[in-house]
């Protein structure tokens, strides 16, 4: 698998907790341990993301 559609697949996986949480938050009866941990895995993602398009961009800057 290419880094490209690892990010992807990563961004992909963030955008599906980020509809997991909104609809946990519009329920009558949230469960603030499940937001929580949605939350967590959310900003775990994110960081991933982040790390990986800087090792990404540090790469193609030292190709160059």
């Amino acid at each position: 698998m290419s880094m490209t559609t690892h990010i992807a697949e990563l961004e992909r996986k963030h955008q599906a907790l980020d509809k997991k949480l909104a609809d946990e938050l519009a329920h009558p009866n949230k469960d603030n341990v499940r937001i929580a941990a949605l939350k967590r895995q959310k900003l775990v993602l994110k960081d991933e993301i982040s790390r990986l398009r800087t090792t990404t961009s540090a790469d193609n800057k030292s190709l160059h």
